[in-house]
């Protein structure tokens, strides 16, 4: 008796282990699949936010040129946010409702750029830009409420098979429907995505996963007692790296840091952001000392916008020999307004430092590129990609669109070709 009573409690200690081996599992895997989410949700909002820019830049022009190029990138950005809709975790309502809407923006701008009938286009992206900027706010609503679930990771889970009714994605659900019916009221075949550009590789000594981690907490020591994981890529990833996830308190998120040279490839931190902002100065300030830190020091700002929770910047490596800003060098940093915390950084452009061509240039009257309802502010030089991702010298044009909205445009054209290699609103 006395044996068996030894056996049937080592049985139970046993088991209590397993049972707690297991908790620690499936609490991990949550950690996992929440911070995935976390991304999608982030990595959706702001490929909307792209997608209204670029509708409303495309009522900017009248060359063919020019307003092609918008177009093919409104049917771009739309695939390539139908492909992030599609792993969001939301219910399949708002799902389905929001990948027809985007489609039919591809189909119709793909449409005009075959038929010509750009005429048509802008009297339609009007409308279609108005509701895309309507919805951008309930989106983001519907996001920071989806947030406050944070605690709770079985309703994280499982929130994409709850009653539609008691998601806060029900006012988005409602908009789509409307806009799907008013904006689009003809069918349009889905459009398919284009592949995503491969990476080029760097050729530093590689470090461990142990350097790679000690690395992360040097660059956010605010964070550094974070509960990680840590992942490697793929051996064909053209761009191998190391795929940190981490949670600590109401925060999470993820860095990527590469396998060669151990640069700050990626950075993403999603948290609750208070009221009572910091000044811009403060902000900026607290983003240049964070650049020099990383190793990052022949970078200069070129450009700022901001949301309700945080300031949006650009460094862009500084040319030696001109001083014009390479801005396929550039880093994108995001802060909070809160308390100038580092949200987010992306770098992968900067780490492959182009090597600068000399070109000429062709000088533009601005008058016949631009339609009569746009102003030209300001003019100035810089070096960009182009579509074949060659270094061009550009002229960057500041440009206004004199109508109710009023809104002011950064515009990228060859110096040479005249081609637009970039457009963009500015906040």
């Amino acid at each position: 008796m006395r044996n068996f009573a030894y056996l049937l409690g080592l049985f139970v200690v046993i088991l209590g282990f397993v049972s707690f081996d297991l908790f620690t599992q499936n609490k991990q895997l949550e950690r996992s699949v929440f911070a995935a989410q976390t991304r999608d949700l982030s990595a959706a909002t702001e490929k909307l936010s792209t997608l209204h820019s670029t509708v409303e830049q495309s009522l900017i022009f009248q060359d063919e040129k020019a307003l092609n190029n918008e177009l093919d990138s409104i049917w771009r950005m739309s695939s390539d946010l139908r492909k992030s809709v599609a792993n969001l975790p939301i219910q399949p309502e708002v799902q389905n409702e929001w990948m027809r809407y985007l489609g039919k923006i591809g189909d119709n701008a793909k449409q005009a750029a075959v038929t010509g009938d750009y005429e048509n286009w802008q009297k339609k992206m009007n409308t279609v830009a108005a509701n895309l900027h309507a919805f951008a706010e309930e989106w983001n609503t519907a996001t920071v409420a989806f947030y406050e679930n944070d605690g709770d990771m079985k309703k994280w889970s499982n929130n994409h098979t709850t009653d539609l009714s008691e998601s806060p994605f029900m006012n988005v659900s409602k908009q789509l429907k409307t806009y799907n019916e008013t904006d689009f009221p003809l069918t349009a075949s889905e459009s398919d995505y284009e592949k995503k550009r491969d990476l080029q590789h760097i050729k530093d000594e590689k470090i461990t996963k142990s350097e790679a981690i000690k690395k992360f907490k040097n660059f956010f020591p605010n964070i550094d007692d974070a509960l990680v994981t840590v992942t490697k890529s793929s051996d064909d990833a053209p761009y191998p790296f190391y795929h940190i996830q981490f949670i600590h308190g109401s925060k999470i998120g993820y860095a990527d840091i590469t396998e060669n040279g151990g640069h700050l490839l990626s950075f993403l931190l999603e948290r609750p952001v208070k009221k009572h902002p910091l000044s811009h100065e403060e902000i900026l300030s607290t983003a240049e000392k964070f650049m020099k830190k990383v190793g990052y020091s022949d970078v200069k700002i070129a450009e700022s916008r901001e949301n309700h929770e945080a300031w949006h910047f650009v460094f862009s490596r500084v040319h030696g020999e001109d001083e014009a800003l390479v801005y396929p060098d550039s880093i994108q940093v995001k802060v909070a307004k809160d308390n100038a915390e580092i949200l987010g950084v992306n770098a992968m452009e900067y780490i492959q430092e182009e090597k600068i061509p000399t070109q000429g240039e062709v000088p533009i009257d601005w008058e016949k590129f631009f339609s009569d309802q746009v102003s030209v502010e300001e003019t100035k030089k810089i070096y960009t990609a182009n579509k074949s991702l060659e270094l061009r010298k550009c002229y960057e044009v500041i440009a206004r669109l004199n109508n109710k909205s009023n809104d002011s445009f950064r515009i990228v054209i060859d110096a040479e070709t005249h081609e637009v290699i970039k457009n963009e609103k500015l906040n």
